[in-house]
């Protein structure tokens, strides 16, 4: 076994009634369970795959916006009270372990009550945070783990990913304007799951949000990636197959399929896959 699922396919924190969820992924190669990003709503998914929390042995966070991590110490604490007893590898950029000490800050009396009411071992020695940087991350039991630096300003330490086993690769690349460097990383996926934005939406997007000043927009045209420039890269790396998710905008219900489909097919004509929450695709 060796796929990706799509967990939440929707861009940026906010949710609303008939929303997708924000971003996360699992990756199964074999018995493993990675969890990449755990934005609101990783728990659920990850359940909604069949898989137990306490299953997932490995967490990567590409980054520390919101809708990429906001759920990592619930999924964490979840995961703890359904049983986990072994520490979990959660790499992420600088500034996570700040994030998971603070969780556990405002959790300690939830913590300390369960461990002597009920007997459970320390939530605190769980979590075995590593810092994220470029390079191999980890090469073990036939599963290979690369990390690219990407473009996504103003962060500066934001990461696509690339996975290797049972012969086949399949590419994640994180929250990122267009990158040409991405094209390298890439060539020759099997499966390239690449964000994408329709520039036509965010203007209403800004006002639906009363962010007019200029401020968002700016962001969101610096920061990501049209869907034409996700098949710009799919088509240039020469991947098998391209899925789009984190869907900016990703709750206006007039950005129909069909409009995605049309942007990324301006630049990219092979298999194309628009991401739904909850599917699962084969690499």
């Amino acid at each position: 076994m060796f796929d990706v699922a799509l967990l939440g396919v929707k861009g940026g924190p906010a949710i609303a009634p008939g929303s997708n969820m924000p971003t996360s992924n699992v990756v199964r190669v074999g018995d493993r369970v990675i969890l990449v990003d755990a934005g609101l709503g990783a728990t659920q998914g990850v359940c909604k795959q069949g898989v137990h929390p306490r299953e997932v042995d490995t967490i990567l966070i590409t980054h520390l916006h919101s809708d990429h991590y906001l759920e990592l110490g619930p999924f964490l604490h979840t995961a703890w009270v359904g049983g986990l007893t072994r520490p979990v590898r959660v790499i992420g950029p600088r500034g996570l372990g700040a994030y998971w000490d603070g969780f556990l800050v405002s959790m300690a009396f939830d913590i300390d009550l369960r461990i002597e009411d009920e007997g459970r071992c320390d939530l605190r020695g769980l979590a075995r945070i590593e810092e994220l940087s470029e390079g191999c991350v980890l090469d073990e039991d036939g599963l290979r783990i690369d990390a690219l630096r990407n473009h996504h300003p103003p962060i500066d330490e934001s990461y696509a990913l690339r996975f290797e086993a049972e012969g086949k690769r399949a590419v994640l690349s994180g929250d990122t304007a267009y990158f040409e460097p991405l094209i390298e990383f890439a060539k020759g996926a099997d499966l390239l799951v690449h964000e994408a934005l329709l520039e036509s939406g965010v203007d209403a997007l800004c006002a639906a949000l009363d962010l007019t000043d200029g401020r968002l927009k700016r962001h969101l045209m610096q920061s990501h990636s049209a869907a034409q420039e996700a098949g710009r890269i799919a088509s240039m790396a020469g991947v098998g197959h391209l899925a789009l998710t984190h869907f900016v905008p990703g709750a206006d219900p007039a950005l129909t399929p069909a409009l995605w489909e049309a942007a990324a097919r301006e630049t990219w004509q092979g298999r194309l896959t628009l991401g739904r929450d909850g599917m699962r695709i084969e690499v």
